[in-house]
């Protein structure tokens, strides 16, 4: 909701304001913040989801405060969004890798299953991301579907910090099915929507050069000879 996103960016202003006055760089918010996600994955490798939860939890704030450090300090530059965008698919791949290495391992929590879904959770994140990058290259805004990264992260952190393996851990399996099926639903939105705009664009495009072209292919007027 908006009222939450407001005031989340009201607790971190002081952060942001601050990083700003130490003239702290956005990359290396981005770089640090990844950093600690890939901790929080190797974490929630070794079995410890609560302790996981809660890291990726603070470890989230990286991901407003390099945007927000950027604008303020009128830092904002084009590789610092490749950059943000490309440490974002590792931080992604480590998170949901370190659940499927967690399910592959474990002796108590174990399970082939959940491994498969946590991996296909993974390749859904990546299509959820490349299929709006490749619908931004085409000249399209692809921002429709229901898991956008924000909602991923919250759904990657939230709920392993209150909850952990509680229930015999089937509030973490539940999460990661969720996860895993919003995120092909996005994909599927995503490509619809590209299918879509792109059809209606390649078709008023050819009306536009059939009404261009002549109806009729002139006749050649070229007199005949005289015999």
């Amino acid at each position: 909701p908006d009222w939450v996103k407001s005031g989340y960016l009201q607790l971190i202003d002081p952060v942001a304001d601050w990083l700003v006055r130490r003239r702290v760089h956005p990359n290396t918010i981005t770089v640090v913040g990844t950093i600690c996600t890939v901790v929080g994955g190797v974490i929630y490798a070794t079995g410890h989801i609560k302790t996981g939860g809660w890291f990726l939890g603070l470890t989230a704030l990286f991901d407003v405060l390099d945007g927000t450090v950027a604008r303020r300090s009128n830092t904002s530059s084009t590789f610092g969004a490749f950059l943000d965008s490309t440490l974002d698919r590792l931080a992604d791949g480590f998170v949901l890798g370190g659940l499927a290495v967690f399910y592959a391992t474990s002796q108590l929590h174990g399970s082939v299953p959940l491994m498969i879904t946590a991996l296909l959770g993974l390749i859904g994140a990546f299509l959820t991301s490349y299929t709006r990058a490749r619908a931004e290259a085409l000249g399209l805004d692809a921002k429709v579907g229901l898991l956008q990264r924000p909602e991923r992260v919250v759904l990657l952190s939230g709920p392993q910090a209150l909850f952990g393996l509680v229930l015999d851990g089937w509030v973490l399996a539940v999460i990661i099915v969720v996860l895993t099926i919003t995120a092909w639903i996005t994909v599927v939105q995503r490509v619809a929507y590209v299918y879509t705009a792109t059809t209606r664009a390649d078709a008023a495009e050819a009306r536009s050069e059939i009404e261009v072209r002549p109806r009729f292919e002139p006749l050649d007027a070229a007199p005949r000879p005289l015999l």
